[in-house]
Protein backbone atom coordinates (compact mmCIF):
# COMPACT_ATOMS: atom_id res chain seq x y z
CA UNK A 1 0.00 0.00 0.00
CA UNK A 2 1.38 3.16 -1.28
CA UNK A 3 2.20 5.99 1.75
CA UNK A 4 -0.77 7.97 3.16
CA UNK A 5 0.64 11.56 3.21
CA UNK A 6 -1.08 15.44 3.73
CA UNK A 7 -1.96 15.16 -0.09
CA UNK A 8 -3.28 11.90 0.15
CA UNK A 9 -5.65 13.18 3.37
CA UNK A 10 -6.62 16.49 1.22
CA UNK A 11 -7.98 14.30 -1.39
CA UNK A 12 -9.81 12.04 0.54
CA UNK A 13 -11.56 14.90 2.66
CA UNK A 14 -12.00 16.51 -0.53
CA UNK A 15 -13.82 13.27 -1.73
CA UNK A 16 -16.05 13.06 1.27
CA UNK A 17 -16.71 17.10 1.25
CA UNK A 18 -17.84 16.56 -2.74
CA UNK A 19 -20.22 13.66 -1.97
CA UNK A 20 -22.01 15.67 0.71
CA UNK A 21 -22.29 18.47 -1.15
CA UNK A 22 -23.26 16.30 -4.08
CA UNK A 23 -26.34 14.58 -1.67
CA UNK A 24 -27.19 17.95 -0.49
CA UNK A 25 -27.90 19.19 -4.32
CA UNK A 26 -29.31 15.91 -5.34
CA UNK A 27 -31.78 16.07 -2.77
CA UNK A 28 -32.93 20.10 -2.97
CA UNK A 29 -33.02 19.42 -6.63
CA UNK A 30 -35.81 16.39 -5.83
CA UNK A 31 -37.73 18.61 -3.87
CA UNK A 32 -38.04 21.12 -6.61
CA UNK A 33 -39.09 18.74 -9.15
CA UNK A 34 -41.07 16.68 -7.01
CA UNK A 35 -44.13 17.14 -8.81
CA UNK A 36 -47.08 14.62 -8.69
CA UNK A 37 -45.86 12.75 -11.93
CA UNK A 38 -42.61 11.56 -9.59
CA UNK A 39 -44.21 11.04 -6.70
CA UNK A 40 -46.64 8.81 -8.70
CA UNK A 41 -43.58 6.88 -10.32
CA UNK A 42 -41.57 6.71 -7.34
CA UNK A 43 -44.69 5.55 -5.76
CA UNK A 44 -45.42 2.69 -8.66
CA UNK A 45 -41.78 1.52 -8.12
CA UNK A 46 -41.90 0.99 -4.42
CA UNK A 47 -45.38 0.10 -3.70
CA UNK A 48 -45.43 -3.21 -2.28
CA UNK A 49 -42.33 -4.70 -0.47
CA UNK A 50 -41.70 -7.33 -3.64
CA UNK A 51 -41.64 -4.41 -6.00
CA UNK A 52 -39.30 -2.42 -3.92
CA UNK A 53 -36.64 -4.87 -3.81
CA UNK A 54 -37.02 -5.74 -7.33
CA UNK A 55 -36.39 -1.67 -8.08
CA UNK A 56 -33.44 -2.18 -6.00
CA UNK A 57 -31.76 -5.12 -7.19
CA UNK A 58 -32.47 -3.89 -11.36
CA UNK A 59 -31.07 -0.34 -10.13
CA UNK A 60 -28.09 -1.94 -8.53
CA UNK A 61 -27.34 -4.24 -11.46
CA UNK A 62 -27.37 -1.72 -14.34
CA UNK A 63 -25.22 0.23 -11.94
CA UNK A 64 -23.16 -1.76 -10.61
CA UNK A 65 -22.84 -0.10 -7.17
CA UNK A 66 -24.97 -1.12 -4.48
CA UNK A 67 -23.13 2.54 -2.24
CA UNK A 68 -24.35 4.67 -5.12
CA UNK A 69 -27.94 3.20 -4.93
CA UNK A 70 -27.93 3.61 -1.24
CA UNK A 71 -26.88 7.38 -1.44
CA UNK A 72 -29.58 7.95 -3.53
CA UNK A 73 -31.76 6.20 -1.57
CA UNK A 74 -31.24 8.03 1.37
CA UNK A 75 -31.23 11.29 -1.16
CA UNK A 76 -34.78 10.42 -1.97
CA UNK A 77 -35.93 9.96 1.57
CA UNK A 78 -34.11 13.08 2.53
CA UNK A 79 -37.02 14.63 -0.02
CA UNK A 80 -39.43 13.15 1.53
CA UNK A 81 -39.90 11.33 -2.06
CA UNK A 82 -39.31 8.21 -0.67
CA UNK A 83 -40.74 6.98 2.91
CA UNK A 84 -38.60 5.00 5.47
CA UNK A 85 -40.56 1.98 5.26
CA UNK A 86 -40.74 1.93 1.16
CA UNK A 87 -36.63 2.64 1.28
CA UNK A 88 -36.18 -0.45 3.15
CA UNK A 89 -37.20 -3.06 0.28
CA UNK A 90 -35.44 -0.89 -1.64
CA UNK A 91 -32.30 -1.28 0.13
CA UNK A 92 -32.97 -4.83 0.22
CA UNK A 93 -33.06 -5.34 -3.16
CA UNK A 94 -29.26 -3.26 -3.82
CA UNK A 95 -27.83 -5.92 -1.36
CA UNK A 96 -28.90 -8.84 -3.53
CA UNK A 97 -28.16 -6.81 -7.04
CA UNK A 98 -25.15 -6.28 -5.86
CA UNK A 99 -23.90 -10.67 -5.41
CA UNK A 100 -25.14 -11.02 -9.27
CA UNK A 101 -22.13 -8.94 -10.32
CA UNK A 102 -20.19 -10.75 -7.72
CA UNK A 103 -21.19 -13.99 -9.66
CA UNK A 104 -20.54 -12.90 -13.00
CA UNK A 105 -17.06 -11.84 -11.58
CA UNK A 106 -16.46 -15.20 -10.08
CA UNK A 107 -17.90 -16.63 -13.79
CA UNK A 108 -15.81 -14.00 -16.49
CA UNK A 109 -13.66 -11.66 -14.33
CA UNK A 110 -14.17 -8.39 -12.82
CA UNK A 111 -14.42 -5.77 -14.77
CA UNK A 112 -16.52 -2.31 -13.06
CA UNK A 113 -18.52 0.35 -14.44
CA UNK A 114 -16.05 3.55 -14.25
CA UNK A 115 -18.06 6.04 -12.36
CA UNK A 116 -16.44 8.78 -14.07
CA UNK A 117 -17.62 7.49 -17.57
CA UNK A 118 -21.22 7.88 -16.21
CA UNK A 119 -20.77 11.62 -14.22
CA UNK A 120 -18.94 13.36 -17.02
CA UNK A 121 -22.15 12.65 -19.85
CA UNK A 122 -24.46 13.91 -16.97
CA UNK A 123 -22.13 16.85 -16.36
CA UNK A 124 -22.52 17.21 -20.35
CA UNK A 125 -26.13 17.06 -20.19
CA UNK A 126 -26.97 19.41 -17.32
CA UNK A 127 -24.54 22.23 -19.18
CA UNK A 128 -27.07 23.57 -21.80
CA UNK A 129 -29.61 23.27 -18.87
CA UNK A 130 -28.15 25.11 -16.57
CA UNK A 131 -27.87 27.98 -18.87
CA UNK A 132 -31.48 28.47 -19.62
CA UNK A 133 -33.42 30.88 -18.29
CA UNK A 134 -36.19 29.05 -17.14
CA UNK A 135 -36.40 28.77 -13.46
CA UNK A 136 -37.59 24.41 -14.41
CA UNK A 137 -34.48 23.72 -16.51
CA UNK A 138 -32.10 24.97 -13.56
CA UNK A 139 -33.63 22.98 -11.18
CA UNK A 140 -32.99 19.89 -14.05
CA UNK A 141 -29.42 20.83 -14.70
CA UNK A 142 -28.92 20.92 -10.75
CA UNK A 143 -30.62 17.31 -10.15
CA UNK A 144 -28.29 15.84 -13.00
CA UNK A 145 -24.88 17.58 -11.27
CA UNK A 146 -26.02 16.27 -7.73
CA UNK A 147 -26.30 12.76 -9.22
CA UNK A 148 -23.32 13.32 -11.13
CA UNK A 149 -21.05 14.41 -7.96
CA UNK A 150 -22.68 11.42 -6.42
CA UNK A 151 -20.45 9.37 -8.87
CA UNK A 152 -17.30 10.94 -9.06
CA UNK A 153 -16.99 11.42 -5.18
CA UNK A 154 -17.74 7.42 -5.25
CA UNK A 155 -15.09 7.02 -7.73
CA UNK A 156 -12.67 9.26 -6.02
CA UNK A 157 -13.13 7.45 -2.46
CA UNK A 158 -12.12 4.60 -4.27
CA UNK A 159 -9.22 6.34 -5.62
CA UNK A 160 -7.67 7.93 -3.12
CA UNK A 161 -7.54 5.08 -1.05
CA UNK A 162 -5.95 2.51 -3.18
CA UNK A 163 -6.66 -0.83 -1.34
CA UNK A 164 -3.36 -2.81 0.63
CA UNK A 165 -2.12 -5.70 -0.94
CA UNK A 166 -1.86 -9.12 -0.13
CA UNK A 167 1.02 -8.84 1.26
CA UNK A 168 0.82 -6.14 3.53
CA UNK A 169 -2.08 -7.86 5.01
CA UNK A 170 0.01 -10.72 5.90
CA UNK A 171 -0.14 -10.34 9.45
CA UNK A 172 -3.64 -11.80 9.50
CA UNK A 173 -2.15 -15.29 9.27
CA UNK A 174 -1.25 -14.58 12.89
CA UNK A 175 -4.51 -13.46 13.58
CA UNK A 176 -5.83 -17.42 13.24
CA UNK A 177 -6.61 -20.24 15.44
CA UNK A 178 -8.37 -18.37 18.51
CA UNK A 179 -11.75 -19.35 17.62
CA UNK A 180 -14.72 -17.16 17.93
CA UNK A 181 -12.53 -14.40 18.50
CA UNK A 182 -10.58 -14.69 15.48
CA UNK A 183 -14.00 -14.93 13.31
CA UNK A 184 -15.06 -11.57 15.15
CA UNK A 185 -11.76 -9.92 14.83
CA UNK A 186 -11.73 -10.99 11.00
CA UNK A 187 -15.15 -9.31 10.41
CA UNK A 188 -14.05 -5.86 12.02
CA UNK A 189 -11.27 -6.41 9.81
CA UNK A 190 -13.31 -6.96 6.46
CA UNK A 191 -15.61 -4.24 7.70
CA UNK A 192 -12.78 -1.42 7.69
CA UNK A 193 -11.40 -3.12 4.49
CA UNK A 194 -14.45 -2.74 2.85
CA UNK A 195 -15.11 0.84 4.22
CA UNK A 196 -11.31 2.13 2.72
CA UNK A 197 -11.74 0.52 -0.54
CA UNK A 198 -15.30 1.57 -0.74
CA UNK A 199 -16.32 -1.29 -3.37
CA UNK A 200 -17.06 -4.37 -2.11
CA UNK A 201 -16.19 -6.21 -5.25
CA UNK A 202 -12.74 -4.98 -4.91
CA UNK A 203 -12.42 -6.05 -1.23
CA UNK A 204 -13.80 -9.73 -2.61
CA UNK A 205 -11.02 -9.75 -4.80
CA UNK A 206 -8.23 -8.85 -1.74
CA UNK A 207 -10.10 -11.29 -0.15
CA UNK A 208 -9.65 -13.68 -2.56
CA UNK A 209 -6.15 -12.92 -3.12
CA UNK A 210 -5.23 -13.63 0.57
CA UNK A 211 -6.99 -17.26 0.56
CA UNK A 212 -5.53 -18.39 -2.87
CA UNK A 213 -1.87 -16.87 -1.20
CA UNK A 214 -2.63 -19.35 1.63
CA UNK A 215 -2.32 -16.35 3.87
CA UNK A 216 -5.81 -16.99 5.35
CA UNK A 217 -8.13 -19.92 5.20
CA UNK A 218 -11.87 -20.37 3.82
CA UNK A 219 -13.24 -19.82 7.35
CA UNK A 220 -11.34 -16.57 7.76
CA UNK A 221 -11.68 -15.42 4.33
CA UNK A 222 -15.75 -16.15 5.31
CA UNK A 223 -16.01 -13.47 8.33
CA UNK A 224 -14.15 -11.21 5.91
CA UNK A 225 -16.45 -11.47 3.59
CA UNK A 226 -19.82 -10.75 6.29
CA UNK A 227 -17.45 -7.59 7.78
CA UNK A 228 -16.78 -6.36 4.12
CA UNK A 229 -21.09 -6.27 4.04
CA UNK A 230 -21.49 -4.08 6.76
CA UNK A 231 -18.23 -1.63 5.60
CA UNK A 232 -20.38 -0.81 2.49
CA UNK A 233 -22.59 1.23 4.08
CA UNK A 234 -20.32 3.66 5.05
CA UNK A 235 -21.00 5.74 2.34
CA UNK A 236 -24.59 6.25 2.81
CA UNK A 237 -24.23 7.09 6.45
CA UNK A 238 -21.71 9.83 5.26
CA UNK A 239 -23.93 11.05 2.87
CA UNK A 240 -26.75 11.73 5.30
CA UNK A 241 -24.92 13.84 7.30
CA UNK A 242 -26.11 16.19 5.50
CA UNK A 243 -29.46 15.21 5.83
CA UNK A 244 -32.59 15.71 7.79
CA UNK A 245 -33.54 13.20 10.28
CA UNK A 246 -35.34 10.78 8.28
CA UNK A 247 -31.93 10.61 5.60
CA UNK A 248 -29.90 9.67 8.48
CA UNK A 249 -32.98 6.86 9.46
CA UNK A 250 -32.87 5.64 6.43
CA UNK A 251 -28.69 5.19 6.55
CA UNK A 252 -28.86 3.73 9.96
CA UNK A 253 -31.63 0.96 8.13
CA UNK A 254 -29.30 0.03 5.55
CA UNK A 255 -26.52 -0.43 8.72
CA UNK A 256 -29.31 -2.03 10.65
CA UNK A 257 -30.18 -4.98 8.08
CA UNK A 258 -26.45 -5.68 7.16
CA UNK A 259 -25.56 -6.26 11.27
CA UNK A 260 -28.35 -8.28 11.91
CA UNK A 261 -27.66 -10.34 9.08
CA UNK A 262 -23.88 -11.02 10.06
CA UNK A 263 -25.08 -11.55 13.87
CA UNK A 264 -27.27 -14.46 12.51
CA UNK A 265 -24.50 -15.72 10.67
CA UNK A 266 -22.06 -15.75 13.26
CA UNK A 267 -24.24 -17.04 15.67
CA UNK A 268 -24.92 -19.96 12.50
CA UNK A 269 -21.40 -19.40 11.44
CA UNK A 270 -20.00 -23.15 10.97
CA UNK A 271 -23.06 -24.70 9.46
CA UNK A 272 -23.30 -22.06 7.48
CA UNK A 273 -19.90 -22.71 6.31
CA UNK A 274 -20.43 -26.51 5.96
CA UNK A 275 -24.23 -25.49 3.79
CA UNK A 276 -21.90 -23.11 1.65
CA UNK A 277 -18.83 -25.70 1.22
CA UNK A 278 -21.18 -28.93 0.17
CA UNK A 279 -22.96 -26.31 -2.48
CA UNK A 280 -19.61 -25.63 -3.86
CA UNK A 281 -18.66 -29.25 -4.17
CA UNK A 282 -21.93 -30.20 -5.78
CA UNK A 283 -22.20 -27.22 -8.41
CA UNK A 284 -18.27 -27.20 -8.81
CA UNK A 285 -17.26 -30.62 -8.09
CA UNK A 286 -14.72 -29.79 -5.28
CA UNK A 287 -14.17 -28.22 -2.14
CA UNK A 288 -13.62 -24.78 -1.19
CA UNK A 289 -11.64 -25.80 2.45
CA UNK A 290 -9.30 -27.64 0.20
CA UNK A 291 -9.21 -26.62 -3.09
CA UNK A 292 -7.96 -22.93 -3.43
CA UNK A 293 -9.58 -22.99 -7.09
CA UNK A 294 -12.80 -23.16 -6.53
CA UNK A 295 -12.60 -20.45 -3.19
CA UNK A 296 -14.23 -17.55 -5.13
CA UNK A 297 -17.09 -19.57 -6.10
CA UNK A 298 -17.39 -20.24 -2.45
CA UNK A 299 -17.26 -16.63 -1.12
CA UNK A 300 -19.73 -15.29 -4.14
CA UNK A 301 -22.38 -18.42 -3.08
CA UNK A 302 -21.32 -17.20 0.92
CA UNK A 303 -22.07 -13.33 -0.21
CA UNK A 304 -24.94 -14.40 -2.53
CA UNK A 305 -27.17 -16.48 0.39
CA UNK A 306 -26.23 -13.98 3.46
CA UNK A 307 -28.30 -11.16 1.13
CA UNK A 308 -30.90 -13.04 0.21
CA UNK A 309 -31.82 -14.98 3.13
CA UNK A 310 -31.00 -12.00 5.14
CA UNK A 311 -33.53 -10.18 2.95
CA UNK A 312 -35.90 -12.75 3.21
CA UNK A 313 -36.19 -12.96 6.58
CA UNK A 314 -35.88 -8.95 7.44
CA UNK A 315 -38.41 -8.30 4.42
CA UNK A 316 -41.32 -9.70 6.84
CA UNK A 317 -39.91 -7.09 9.86
CA UNK A 318 -39.88 -3.82 7.77
CA UNK A 319 -42.16 -2.10 10.08
CA UNK A 320 -39.85 -3.45 13.28
CA UNK A 321 -36.98 -2.06 11.12
CA UNK A 322 -38.33 1.14 10.68
CA UNK A 323 -39.18 1.58 14.34
CA UNK A 324 -35.98 0.44 15.48
CA UNK A 325 -34.10 2.75 13.06
CA UNK A 326 -35.98 5.79 13.64
CA UNK A 327 -35.55 5.70 17.62
CA UNK A 328 -33.34 8.14 18.90
CA UNK A 329 -31.77 5.33 21.50
CA UNK A 330 -31.25 7.73 24.15
CA UNK A 331 -29.39 6.85 27.27
CA UNK A 332 -29.93 7.05 30.97
CA UNK A 333 -34.27 7.66 31.74
CA UNK A 334 -36.44 6.45 29.76
CA UNK A 335 -37.70 8.02 26.33
CA UNK A 336 -40.95 9.70 27.63
CA UNK A 337 -39.12 11.11 30.77
CA UNK A 338 -36.62 12.93 28.80
CA UNK A 339 -37.36 16.66 28.80
CA UNK A 340 -36.78 17.18 24.72
CA UNK A 341 -38.63 15.88 21.26
CA UNK A 342 -37.99 11.85 20.84
CA UNK A 343 -38.86 12.03 16.83
CA UNK A 344 -38.05 15.49 15.96
CA UNK A 345 -34.59 15.75 16.70
CA UNK A 346 -34.09 20.26 15.71
CA UNK A 347 -37.55 21.88 15.82
CA UNK A 348 -36.24 24.51 13.38
CA UNK A 349 -35.24 21.81 10.69
CA UNK A 350 -36.04 22.01 7.25
CA UNK A 351 -38.65 19.22 6.13
CA UNK A 352 -40.77 18.89 3.31
CA UNK A 353 -44.04 19.78 4.94
CA UNK A 354 -45.36 15.85 4.30
CA UNK A 355 -42.59 14.57 6.41
CA UNK A 356 -43.37 17.46 8.99
CA UNK A 357 -46.02 16.31 9.55
CA UNK A 358 -45.56 12.67 9.38
CA UNK A 359 -42.12 13.62 12.18
CA UNK A 360 -45.50 16.05 14.14
CA UNK A 361 -47.61 12.52 14.38
CA UNK A 362 -44.87 10.44 15.53
CA UNK A 363 -44.43 12.68 18.64
CA UNK A 364 -48.77 13.17 19.12
CA UNK A 365 -48.58 9.44 19.25
CA UNK A 366 -45.39 9.48 22.49
CA UNK A 367 -47.81 12.50 23.86
CA UNK A 368 -50.58 10.58 24.11
CA UNK A 369 -49.09 7.88 25.75
CA UNK A 370 -47.40 10.05 28.14
CA UNK A 371 -50.55 10.88 28.80
CA UNK A 372 -51.73 7.62 29.71
CA UNK A 373 -49.10 6.59 32.01
CA UNK A 374 -50.21 9.85 33.64
CA UNK A 375 -53.48 8.50 34.28
CA UNK A 376 -51.97 4.92 35.39
CA UNK A 377 -50.11 6.38 38.04
CA UNK A 378 -53.57 8.91 39.70
CA UNK A 379 -55.10 4.80 39.99
CA UNK A 380 -52.13 4.01 41.78
CA UNK A 381 -52.26 7.34 43.77
CA UNK A 382 -55.95 6.16 44.50
CA UNK A 383 -54.98 2.42 45.33
CA UNK A 384 -52.51 2.89 47.76
CA UNK A 385 -51.73 4.51 51.30
CA UNK A 386 -47.98 4.27 51.69
CA UNK A 387 -46.61 7.85 51.56
CA UNK A 388 -43.71 7.85 50.27
CA UNK A 389 -45.13 5.87 47.47
CA UNK A 390 -47.60 8.94 46.86
CA UNK A 391 -44.39 11.01 47.18
CA UNK A 392 -43.01 9.31 44.09
CA UNK A 393 -46.10 9.17 42.47
CA UNK A 394 -46.81 13.18 42.61
CA UNK A 395 -43.31 13.98 41.42
CA UNK A 396 -43.75 11.48 38.69
CA UNK A 397 -46.70 13.12 37.76
CA UNK A 398 -45.56 16.99 37.88
CA UNK A 399 -42.45 15.67 35.67
CA UNK A 400 -44.72 14.15 33.33
CA UNK A 401 -46.89 17.77 33.26
CA UNK A 402 -44.09 19.62 32.35
CA UNK A 403 -42.61 17.20 29.51
CA UNK A 404 -45.54 17.54 28.38
CA UNK A 405 -46.11 21.17 28.35
CA UNK A 406 -42.74 21.63 26.83
CA UNK A 407 -43.03 19.11 24.15
CA UNK A 408 -46.51 21.02 22.94
CA UNK A 409 -44.79 24.11 22.67
CA UNK A 410 -42.05 23.02 21.08
CA UNK A 411 -44.11 20.82 18.16
CA UNK A 412 -46.39 24.26 17.86
CA UNK A 413 -43.59 25.69 16.27
CA UNK A 414 -41.96 22.93 14.53
CA UNK A 415 -46.04 22.48 13.08
CA UNK A 416 -46.05 26.52 12.16
CA UNK A 417 -43.05 26.23 10.09
CA UNK A 418 -44.61 23.41 8.79
CA UNK A 419 -47.54 25.31 7.79
CA UNK A 420 -46.02 28.00 5.92
CA UNK A 421 -44.39 25.49 3.72
CA UNK A 422 -47.69 23.61 2.62
CA UNK A 423 -48.44 24.05 -0.89
CA UNK A 424 -51.71 21.92 -0.92
CA UNK A 425 -55.10 22.45 1.17
CA UNK A 426 -55.25 19.04 2.21
CA UNK A 427 -51.49 19.27 4.20
CA UNK A 428 -52.24 22.63 5.65
CA UNK A 429 -55.71 21.31 7.07
CA UNK A 430 -53.34 18.36 8.28
CA UNK A 431 -51.14 20.91 9.33
CA UNK A 432 -53.55 22.93 11.87
CA UNK A 433 -55.25 19.44 12.74
CA UNK A 434 -51.85 18.07 14.62
CA UNK A 435 -51.71 21.95 16.02
CA UNK A 436 -54.98 21.64 17.88
CA UNK A 437 -53.88 17.62 18.69
CA UNK A 438 -51.01 18.73 20.24
CA UNK A 439 -52.56 21.51 22.29
CA UNK A 440 -55.44 18.82 23.49
CA UNK A 441 -52.98 15.97 24.52
CA UNK A 442 -51.21 19.34 26.37
CA UNK A 443 -54.52 20.21 28.56
CA UNK A 444 -55.14 16.49 29.11
CA UNK A 445 -51.67 16.30 30.72
CA UNK A 446 -53.04 19.24 32.87
CA UNK A 447 -55.64 17.75 33.62
CA UNK A 448 -54.47 14.60 34.80
CA UNK A 449 -51.94 17.15 36.96
CA UNK A 450 -55.07 18.66 38.47
CA UNK A 451 -56.45 15.56 39.30
CA UNK A 452 -53.16 14.63 41.20
CA UNK A 453 -52.58 17.97 43.41
CA UNK A 454 -56.37 17.26 44.27
CA UNK A 455 -55.97 14.09 45.39
CA UNK A 456 -52.53 15.40 47.24
CA UNK A 457 -54.55 18.04 49.05
CA UNK A 458 -56.98 15.43 50.07
CA UNK A 459 -54.25 13.27 51.56
CA UNK A 460 -53.06 16.50 53.70
CA UNK A 461 -56.62 17.07 54.92
CA UNK A 462 -56.86 13.56 56.34
CA UNK A 463 -60.01 12.62 54.32
CA UNK A 464 -60.76 9.26 52.70
CA UNK A 465 -62.93 7.66 49.93
CA UNK A 466 -65.17 5.31 50.48
CA UNK A 467 -64.62 2.02 48.84
CA UNK A 468 -67.84 3.05 46.47
CA UNK A 469 -66.37 6.24 45.56
CA UNK A 470 -63.41 5.06 45.38
CA UNK A 471 -64.34 2.28 42.51
CA UNK A 472 -66.79 4.93 40.72
CA UNK A 473 -63.49 7.08 40.32
CA UNK A 474 -61.27 4.17 39.10
CA UNK A 475 -64.04 3.35 36.95
CA UNK A 476 -63.63 7.38 35.76
CA UNK A 477 -60.08 6.31 34.75
CA UNK A 478 -60.30 3.60 33.08
CA UNK A 479 -63.23 4.75 30.60
CA UNK A 480 -60.84 8.10 29.94
CA UNK A 481 -58.08 5.72 29.10
CA UNK A 482 -59.93 4.09 26.96
CA UNK A 483 -61.35 7.25 25.78
CA UNK A 484 -57.30 8.08 25.01
CA UNK A 485 -56.70 4.45 23.33
CA UNK A 486 -59.26 5.54 20.92
CA UNK A 487 -57.71 9.00 20.10
CA UNK A 488 -54.44 7.09 19.78
CA UNK A 489 -55.53 4.72 17.60
CA UNK A 490 -56.76 7.44 15.32
CA UNK A 491 -54.04 9.04 15.17
CA UNK A 492 -52.08 5.89 14.29
CA UNK A 493 -54.46 4.44 11.43
CA UNK A 494 -55.37 6.53 8.55
CA UNK A 495 -59.12 6.70 9.00
CA UNK A 496 -60.65 8.49 12.13
CA UNK A 497 -63.23 6.23 14.08
CA UNK A 498 -65.16 9.83 15.09
CA UNK A 499 -68.13 7.58 16.07
CA UNK A 500 -65.82 5.31 18.49
CA UNK A 501 -64.40 8.41 19.93
CA UNK A 502 -67.76 10.15 20.23
CA UNK A 503 -69.60 7.02 22.11
CA UNK A 504 -66.49 6.65 24.80
CA UNK A 505 -66.82 10.51 25.64
CA UNK A 506 -70.30 10.02 25.90
CA UNK A 507 -69.76 6.76 28.50
CA UNK A 508 -67.41 8.80 30.28
CA UNK A 509 -69.62 11.66 31.08
CA UNK A 510 -72.94 9.39 31.93
CA UNK A 511 -70.46 7.72 34.68
CA UNK A 512 -69.45 10.96 35.61
CA UNK A 513 -72.84 11.95 35.86
CA UNK A 514 -74.36 8.85 38.00
CA UNK A 515 -71.71 8.87 40.14
CA UNK A 516 -71.92 12.23 41.17
CA UNK A 517 -75.92 12.00 41.63
CA UNK A 518 -75.48 8.67 43.61
CA UNK A 519 -73.28 9.97 46.04
CA UNK A 520 -74.59 12.38 48.94
CA UNK A 521 -73.55 13.01 52.57
CA UNK A 522 -76.53 11.12 53.62
CA UNK A 523 -74.67 7.51 52.34
CA UNK A 524 -71.26 8.64 54.14
CA UNK A 525 -70.22 6.61 56.99
CA UNK A 526 -68.65 9.55 59.16
CA UNK A 527 -67.58 13.54 58.98
CA UNK A 528 -64.39 12.56 56.91
CA UNK A 529 -66.17 10.81 54.26
CA UNK A 530 -68.58 13.39 53.84
CA UNK A 531 -65.59 15.66 53.79
CA UNK A 532 -64.49 13.84 50.78
CA UNK A 533 -67.61 14.53 48.56
CA UNK A 534 -66.56 17.95 47.29
CA UNK A 535 -63.01 16.36 46.30
CA UNK A 536 -64.98 13.39 44.78
CA UNK A 537 -67.18 16.40 42.90
CA UNK A 538 -63.67 18.08 41.59
CA UNK A 539 -62.39 15.11 40.06
CA UNK A 540 -65.14 13.85 38.55
CA UNK A 541 -65.21 17.37 37.05
CA UNK A 542 -61.73 17.38 36.28
CA UNK A 543 -62.69 13.92 34.40
CA UNK A 544 -65.08 15.04 31.93
CA UNK A 545 -62.72 17.74 31.68
CA UNK A 546 -60.24 15.67 29.98
CA UNK A 547 -62.63 13.80 28.09
CA UNK A 548 -63.32 16.52 26.24
CA UNK A 549 -60.08 17.36 25.44
CA UNK A 550 -59.44 13.73 24.57
CA UNK A 551 -62.35 13.63 21.83
CA UNK A 552 -61.38 17.19 20.52
CA UNK A 553 -58.28 15.52 19.26
CA UNK A 554 -60.44 12.87 17.07
CA UNK A 555 -62.91 15.56 15.90
CA UNK A 556 -59.58 17.12 14.74
CA UNK A 557 -58.38 14.58 12.82
CA UNK A 558 -61.89 13.98 11.56
CA UNK A 559 -62.00 17.19 9.99
CA UNK A 560 -64.87 18.09 12.20
CA UNK A 561 -65.93 21.93 14.20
Amino acid sequence: MQSFGLMQFLMLAGSLGLLVFGMKLLSASLQQVAGPSMRRGVDAMTAGRSRGVFTGLVTTVVMQYSSVVAVMVVSFVNSGILSLRRAIPVLIGANIGTTLKLLLFAAVGFSALQLSSVALPLLALALPLLLLRARRYKTASNLLVGIALLFLAIGLLRDHVPPPSAATMGFLHTLQGMGPLSVVLFVAIGALLAITVQSSSVALVLTLALCEAGTINYASGAALVLGENIGTTFTAIIAAQAGNAWAKRAARAHLLIKLIGVAGALVLFNPLLAGIAAATDLINGADPRHDPEVLKWSLAYLHLAFNVVNGIILLQCVPWLEKLASSRMPGGAAPDEQHRLTYIEDPMMALTPELSLLEAQNEAVNQAKRCERMLGMVRKLLLTADPETQAALHQRIAKYARIADRVERELGRFLAQAGSGAQGEATARRSEAMRTVAQCLERTAASVLHMGRTLERRTAEGLWFDPDQRQGLIIMIDLLEHALRIALNNLEEEACDLHAAEQADKALRQHCGNTRSATTPEHENGLQASGSIPVLAVLLNIGEEAGGHVLRISMALAGAH
